[in-house]
């Protein structure tokens, strides 16, 4: 067997210098350092929530009503909370929107509110909570 002629100047003959010992620990460090912003990241997008709230109950009262019930649990009951709970109708469009206030308490709280429609609604369901509360809401 006849061994195989690269085509010329098609391949470098030199070969390829090896890194300099400050290029690699740059690179390591640039590594380190995305790797951390990834992980910092994630913690804030995965990691336990301060305030999260799931509906435990609906009833459809008429075409233009619905009643919500939900659980509240958060990390520092003494700071009050409000919850955005809302309604959808068939179609799946938003029927109803309401803000509910959840006075300082114990870290898990159930609440229930009426929600107004602007369509015949078939479910009801918790939007989301926060510990920023509107002045309009606030007791103080």
């Amino acid at each position: 067997m006849s061994q195989r002629a690269l085509p010329e100047g098609r391949y470098s003959s030199a070969a390829r210098k090896p890194l300099g010992r400050w290029v690699r620990w740059v690179l390591l460090a640039v590594a380190v350092a995305v790797g951390a912003v990834i992980a910092f990241v994630g913690y804030r997008n995965l990691g336990t929530k301060p305030i999260e709230a799931k509906q435990t109950a609906f009833t459809i009262l008429g075409d233009d009503r619905v009643e919500v019930s939900f659980e509240v649990s958060r990390d520092q009951p003494e700071r009050a909370a409000v919850c955005v709970i809302r309604a959808r109708s068939k179609d799946g469009d938003e029927a109803g929107r309401r803000e509910v206030l959840v006075p300082p308490g114990n870290s898990v709280v159930v609440e229930t509110t009426v929600l107004r429609t602007s369509k015949p609604p078939v479910t009801g369901e918790v939007f989301g909570c926060s510990y920023q509360v509107p002045p309009y809401l606030s007791t103080s």
